[in-house]
């Protein structure tokens, strides 16, 4: 099928995802919406069995189940995530294509159970996708039975959305602007880039996002923490910023950064994960997340580099999330077509 050409016959697709932004929790998933709704936008009927909030703890995947079981019978099942979804996706009576984003490899061998779940998972998939060449690498090496099945493909970003946002979220704040987006982990490793940032002495950095360690960052000088935002408030954030941070202690893939290049921006990143296989030294730094002095280096170092970033923008339009959505088509469509009879 040619670049961005539409399939001549679209096929009935059922969703399944514990993640997916809803009315209380707008930014939970924002990456599977926009990569479903432009696989939709190719000509496809698509039906949702998600989670769409973040309450309820792990009672919630029974009304996930129960989605799935009141869900039409589709010509193939695309889930979000090894288990649950996966694994509740696996009961349904037609091919399944299932998308690893991280969280759900990094769980096999680390809670009891999973890694036996999660190979009942990869042996009824047709396909597994994993959002890069690092978690492949990762899950083929938890799960054998994943290797000669799994394919490499991210989750996209949209050009559109990204590159022509023209409010700025960040205008009263002290110049330079570092913004970081995401959850305030331990993972991300937000602690040491506000110690990192302090070594700066000016500038200001904020956090667009919340988390476990908020507390922890709040009552720092010239650190503002913006708490979760809309996601279609999040480009305006961006659009701010001079220089996006994502230091993480690892990264499987690095949606924010992603996001960040495609609005024109320079990125520091970890160089753990999957951040090296599409941030070219021209887009940004890439540190060792544990490495305070050197993330501090590279804060200064990043603002170095071209504002607006027109290498960052093009490394990133390479993951339009329309070639994406043509290319996980070609594989539900090749899951239904192989459909026994």
């Amino acid at each position: 099928m040619g670049p961005l050409q539409r399939a001549s016959v679209g096929v009935r697709i059922l969703v399944v995802s514990q993640m997916y932004p809803g009315p209380d929790d707008p930014d939970l998933g924002v990456f599977v919406a926009d990569l479903a709704e432009a696989v939709r936008l190719r000509g496809h009927e698509l039906e949702l069995a998600v989670l769409d909030h973040r309450r309820g703890g792990k009672r919630r995947y029974l009304e996930l189940r129960e989605k799935v079981r009141r869900a039409a019978r589709p010509d193939v099942v695309w889930a979000h995530f090894l288990v649950p979804s996966g694994l509740i996706a696996a009961s349904v009576d037609a091919p399944l294509v299932v998308t690893a984003h991280g969280r759900d490899v990094r769980n096999v061998g680390t809670l009891p159970g999973i890694a036996a779940l999660t190979r009942r998972v990869v042996r009824r998939a047709s396909t597994v996708i994993a959002v890069s060449a690092y978690l492949r690498r990762e899950l083929e090496l938890r799960i054998p039975e994943a290797r000669g099945k799994t394919v490499v493909i991210d989750s996209g970003v949209d050009l559109v959305r990204f590159g022509s946002a023209t409010r700025n979220a960040l205008a009263d704040l002290e110049r330079p602007a570092f913004l970081f987006v995401g959850a305030l982990s331990e993972r991300k490793n937000v602690v040491r880039l506000a110690d990192a940032f302090e070594g700066l002495g000016r500038g200001s950095l904020t956090f667009v996002g919340d988390g476990p360690l908020r507390a922890r960052l709040q009552g720092r000088e010239r650190v503002l923490l913006a708490g979760r935002v809309p996601h279609e408030d999040v480009p305006g954030y961006v659009n701010g910023a001079d220089v996006i941070c994502a230091p993480s202690l690892l990264e499987p893939f690095g949606q924010s950064i992603l996001e960040a290049m495609a609005a024109g921006k320079t990125v520091v990143a970890t160089r753990l994960g999957g951040p090296p296989e599409f941030v070219p030294p021209e887009a940004g730094i890439l540190v060792d997340p544990l490495d305070v002095p050197a993330l501090a280096w590279a804060l200064e170092a990043a603002l170095a580099l071209p504002a607006p970033n027109g290498r960052a923008r093009a490394a990133a339009a390479e993951h339009d999330v329309k070639l994406q959505a043509e290319r996980v088509e070609e594989i539900l469509l090749r899951a239904a077509r192989d459909r026994p009879a």
